[in-house]
């Protein structure tokens, strides 16, 4: 009976914990980095950056061959010479070399962490710790609208968060981010992760709650004389998953409030189509019909002709269909237009399409032709087009691309239960994890992030751009380790 109970209590482990050790002793180190700087990062983007340099330079050092090797980080190399080369032909150098810092390290980070993420417990780990590092900026965020919290709150250059009172701009919270889209952008990312995990916990705990018992009479060996039945099938694993469950639900509905009080139009819109493809995913047409025709209807609230809008609004609530329709905001210059930004990138685009005009220089131009400041143009394509050039825009896409595009493929041939997949992973711990579901929910967080970019661009604030890399570089690495991609490696040139 001892030798059946051992391997039960190893299974005690909890969900969160399985992917703290990586897969190669030699990278441990970077690891443990990594995922302090992760835990650090939302609060202090200077003390999560030095643990996740610290990790990448550590992973280039011990990896630089295996690095080095793989095509997809040549094609960044040549990236990076080339913008640099380019930088040369700006209308002001000076402002686009400081704009290569948005890049050119994100490159080597790609790389070095496609390499030290290599499985999907790995996948899993992150997830955990973005999730929950998010609930104190949810918790500092209601603090900010509700309960009168205000900075600046320094302690230079560890922690500098701007906190201004009732939100910036005023009414929308922005949370320890500079400015409330940033942080939509933000939790955007945590709310798709939460939602991944809470739907592979979720299929954990009813697993575990559903086995049937399995009993068998054994003595007590205090007093031979008393038999007791035990159910063996018990792993004493069903209060931490629910524990885990508890936790993810709330800060689910946490991270949801928060992104519907920043006020995000675009954030709003994409978590919704993050909830649909999980729908999806999951095969659950009448949810999949019910959320379109909720949809529906507050899009018609904004947008329908007469007397169908008047009809929904008096259903919707007036606090969503004023946002979309922008009557929130009557009197907006039309140099703040989203459709003016674009054009004039575009007219950018157009008069120098090989090298562009140098990155970072869209404000100052836009700011010459219209008398009004604005950081970039609102979609990440046009502003790469209009400073960069075609050609480099059109390199990074297809690198990224590449990527995503395998990583498909991989979700479609996903063969779950293998021995490599869970070699990190005792006894049979596996069975309530589900890393097809993790993989794919990477995928969804992933692409709201270029959903979010073609009417925005956050990859200004260096939280946002890390955690957007480290979605593709765990995409990445995953998929060119996972024992099911490997018979397609060589057709889709993976080395």
């Amino acid at each position: 009976m001892k030798d059946k109970q051992v391997p039960m209590k190893q299974k005690a482990s909890s969900l969160m914990g399985r992917g703290s050790r990586h897969r190669d002793r030699q990278l441990q180190p970077w690891w443990n980095s990594a995922q302090l700087g992760l835990l650090l990062l939302p609060m202090s983007p200077l003390l999560g950056g030095v643990g996740l340099l610290v990790a990448m330079v550590g992973t280039w050092k011990q990896r630089y061959r295996d690095i080095h090797r793989r095509w997809v980080n040549r094609g960044f190399a040549i990236l990076a010479v080339w913008l640099a080369i380019a930088t040369g032909f700006s209308a002001d150098p000076s402002v686009a070399l400081l704009g290569l810092f948005n890049f050119l390290p994100f490159f080597a980070f790609f790389a070095a962490f496609s390499l030290l993420i290599q499985t999907p417990a790995q996948m899993r780990r992150i997830a955990w710790i973005a999730v929950a590092t998010s609930v104190p900026v949810v918790i500092i965020g209601l603090g900010q609208l509700f309960w009168g919290w205000s900075g600046p709150v320094k302690l230079w250059p560890i922690l500098y968060w701007q906190l201004e009172a009732t939100g910036t701009p005023p009414g929308r919270m922005a949370s320890v981010f500079a400015y409330a889209n940033v942080l939509a952008s933000y939790f955007l990312i945590t709310f798709i992760l939460g939602l991944g995990l809470w739907f592979e916990t979720a299929r954990g705990w009813r697993k575990l709650t559903q086995r049937p018992k399995q009993t068998e009479k054994v003595r007590d060996p205090r007093d031979p004389r008393v038999v007791k039945s035990i159910d063996v099938n018990a792993t004493g694993q069903e209060g931490k998953v629910s524990e885990q469950l508890i936790f993810l639900s709330v800060a689910l509905l946490g991270n949801g409030y928060a992104l519907l009080l920043t006020n995000s139009r675009n954030g709003w819109a994409i978590a919704a189509i993050a909830v649909l493809a999980f729908a999806l995913y999951h095969g659950w047409r009448l949810l999949v019909a019910g959320f379109l025709a909720v949809l529906s209807m507050i899009l018609g609230s904004a947008f329908a002709p007469e007397p169908l809008q008047s009809w929904l609004r008096a259903i919707v609530p007036s606090y969503f269909w004023m946002r979309l329709s922008d009557e929130l905001f009557p009197e907006r210059h039309v140099a703040t237009l989203r459709t003016t930004q674009w054009q004039f990138a575009w007219d950018m685009t157009r008069d120098r399409p090989l090298t562009g005009w140098g990155l970072r220089t869209f404000t100052d131009l836009y700011e010459a032709q219209t008398q009004v400041w604005m950081g970039h143009p609102h979609n990440l394509f046009l502003m790469l087009a209009a400073e960069t050039g075609i050609p480099a825009t059109l390199l990074l896409s297809g690198l990224v691309g590449w990527v995503l595009a395998k990583a498909v493929v991989l979700l479609w041939i996903w063969r779950d239960n293998t021995p490599e997949n869970h070699r990190d992973i005792p006894g049979d711990f596996h069975e309530i994890t589900d890393d097809k579901l993790i993989f794919f929910t990477y995928l969804v967080a992933f692409g709201a992030c270029i959903l979010f970019h073609l009417l925005d661009v956050t990859l200004f604030d260096s939280r946002v751009n890390i955690l957007g890399w480290l979605l593709l570089a765990a995409i990445c690495g995953v998929t060119y380790r996972q024992p099911s991609f490997k018979s397609l490696g060589r057709a889709f040139g993976y080395e």
